[in-house]
């Protein structure tokens, strides 16, 4: 199948305080500076396998950039300009071919393609990759479940070079789904060496070396310090990239960061303070790019299992003193899009994320907590990621002064990123503030992430109505055939009961803001909002 037929069968199937930034470079480096990105950032990563238990976020940047997928997304222009992934266009990447039937889909895989040390990628090593995402269990398994891949059965080995999945059921998220991190081709042989009785997929060789095909391999991870990763020049994914070699340093002080790019000794930063973001492009001298998180939302978190969030008019109290336009402007510096203060009479719409009709009115929270019987209000701990301290120690410091106005007294807790995921996924943080972003850019998908009762590790608040799965599943049905009347029905639906019972707060819908030096070219944004190093350029 040529290029352009592969993509005609397939684009409908989803219908701090400063101090002196170190130095990077050494003398004896300086003439490879040209074939190497230098990135800096906040955290690191703390596993380098997305089927790893607690995988944060940095970990996604690793697995994206050293691992194959069967297919990925096309491009297209995106909100200013930016290269933006086509949520409905597919293109082969690690398959040369796919024929999508009524109740099944077919890859050939490209036969010259190889895994890092040299062996050949077959038919079994995709069949076990696949295998093993829906039987690790956690946040892979549940991801997969998400389009309707559940079981081993579903993946056949039709022969050395070809693979067929079995659909469970008709489900426009199933194609999608397999364009994501998590089913990523593994090298199933070199893995199952260095697994065990207790260990069989072998998680514990993979979370301290990459075991893939992809665009370029780690050479070396010193946690919570460096990630090298040089390119794999045999890589048949995609074009070759232009970057030889990424070195990706964590530099946990915004105002070191900051200091290095303006010095010209790093490329890249992608989580620095907003108000940097803001000074840099007043500045001129670096490309600043701002791109609208697909899907995603920040959001104040309630564990609805945990006294006093149980009570809705609680829920609603917080709600109520959240202070949305403070946090907006001394946090974000307006590079965000406020997810509160909809007007009262505004009509849900298809469509997420989508703001909610609360603004902050400290009289109305006390009164509702009154109501709830905390007259004098209550004390409780306020957690983030200290990760992403950036943004989110601000954040809470507003948040913390806020409620204190109507008696709420919050201890702030401080979680390290590498234990941040881990802790969240455990559901006893009371009170917490997170992003979630879906990698599918579809409401019920981030429902079934966020609020469905099955209570995926997303489901941060551990909340459960048969009112919102029958509308989140009402949504996925309706969508498999086309029936658009459900499913405008059931979005509107699960959305107006989430604002209803209120167990999560949208602040707002955050910007990917990322730093490059001049002669930087290339940056795409992705669902995962991690850097694609194989489209980058560096002139």
């Amino acid at each position: 199948m040529k290029r352009r037929d592969f993509l005609k069968s397939v684009t409908g199937v989803a219908a701090g305080t400063m101090v002196p930034a170190p130095a990077i470079w050494s003398a004896a480096k300086a003439d490879a500076r040209s074939e190497t990105l230098l990135i800096v950032s906040e955290s690191g990563p703390n596993n380098l396998d997305i089927h790893g238990v607690g995988t944060n976020v940095p970990g996604y940047e690793v697995s994206w950039n050293c691992y194959d997928r069967l297919i990925s997304h096309e491009m297209k222009s995106g909100p200013g300009g930016v290269p933006y992934y086509d949520r409905d266009k597919f293109k082969p990447e690690l398959a040369e071919d796919m024929k999508v039937g009524d109740m099944s889909v077919t890859f050939k895989l490209k036969k010259n393609a190889k895994f890092h040390d040299g062996a050949p990628v077959t038919a079994k090593d995709v069949k076990w990759s696949l295998d093993r995402a829906v039987s690790v269990g956690g946040f892979p398994t549940f991801q997969m479940g998400a389009g309707s891949l559940t079981k081993t059965e579903q993946f056949v080995v039709v022969d050395d070079n070809t693979v067929r999945i079995d659909f469970a059921r008709k489900d426009r998220l199933t194609i999608p789904d397999l364009a994501v991190i998590v089913p990523c081709v593994i090298n199933s042989e070199l893995v199952k060496k260095n697994a065990s009785e207790k260990d069989p997929w072998g998680l514990e060789y993979t979370k301290q070396q990459t075991a893939g095909g992809g665009a370029y391999k780690v050479t070396k991870w010193t946690a919570g310090t460096e990630v090298i990763m040089e390119r794999n020049d045999a890589w048949v994914g995609g074009p070759l990239p232009k970057v030889k070699r990424v070195i990706w340093r964590m530099v946990p002080q915004a105002g070191n960061r900051r200091a290095l790019l303006e010095r010209g000794d790093a490329d890249i930063s992608y989580d620095l303070p907003n108000k940097d973001f803001v000074e840099l492009k007043g500045d001129g001298k670096l490309n600043i790019v701002s791109v609208p998180y697909s899907n995603g939302v920040q959001y104040i978190g309630m564990n609805v299992k945990i006294p006093p969030f149980d009570n809705p008019k609680v829920r609603e109290a917080v709600a109520c003193a959240i202070p949305y336009q403070k946090i907006m402007d001394a946090v974000l510096f307006g590079l965000a899009k406020p997810m509160f203060g909809a007007a009262a009479n505004a009509p849900t719409e298809v469509a997420w994320p989508q703001p909610t009709k609360f603004v902050t009115d400290i009289a109305k929270a006390k009164a509702l907590l009154a109501e709830a019987g905390y007259p004098n209000g209550f004390e409780t701990t306020l957690s983030f990621d200290l990760g992403f301290a950036g943004v989110n120690e601000p954040l809470c410091v507003l948040v913390q002064e806020s409620l204190g106005q109507i008696g709420i007294k919050t201890t702030i807790n401080k979680i390290p990123g590498a234990n941040w995921r881990t802790e969240l996924n455990k559901k006893v943080l009371p009170l917490y503030t997170n992003v979630f972003s879906g990698w599918l850019d579809y409401p019920e998908y981030f429902f079934i992430w966020c609020y469905d009762g099955k209570n995926s590790i997303f489901n941060t608040m551990s909340y459960q109505s048969k009112a919102m799965d029958d509308m989140i599943h009402g949504a996925v049905d309706a969508a498999a055939i086309g029936d658009k009347a459900t499913y405008d029905k059931d979005v509107r639906g699960f959305v107006d009961l989430a604002f209803k019972d209120i167990p999560r707060i949208p602040l707002y819908q955050p910007y990917v803001n990322v730093a490059m030096q001049k002669n930087v070219s290339g940056y795409q944004y992705w669902f995962h909002r991690r850097l694609d190093y194989r489209a980058l350029v560096k002139a």
